[in-house]
């Protein structure tokens, strides 16, 4: 009986901190930081609509496509099935000028 309640408690415990570490945690910000992230919202408009975010979508995919075609002229093969994979990946941004990768 005491183990069982042991489990029992480690397992509200568990799930107690699961809970708690998905929770974001507040961020503090002074008023002029309050105001900026304000003002473009209002001057926009509360949200956009469907015709503006298909836009904003289709403009993020062909930036993306711009870049994987600067890529695969500076030598990288995305469909290659490579050991050596982020080394020559960020051998190719570096010769293609495109953006750093996420690991640096």
């Amino acid at each position: 009986m005491k183990s069982f309640a042991i489990k029992q408690i480690m397992l509200g415990l568990a799930v107690t901190a699961l809970v708690a570490g998905s929770i974001p945690l507040a961020a503090a910000q002074d008023a002029s930081g309050a105001a900026a992230t304000a003002a473009p919202a209002a001057a926009s408009g509360a949200k956009p609509t469907k015709a503006e975010r298909k836009a904003a979508r289709k403009q993020a995919r062909a930036k993306k496509n711009a870049e994987l075609k600067k890529l695969e002229d500076a030598g990288y093969q995305p469909g290659q099935n490579d050991p050596n994979y982020p080394d020559k990946l960020q051998k190719a941004e570096k010769k293609a000028g495109v953006g750093a990768g996420a690991s640096q």
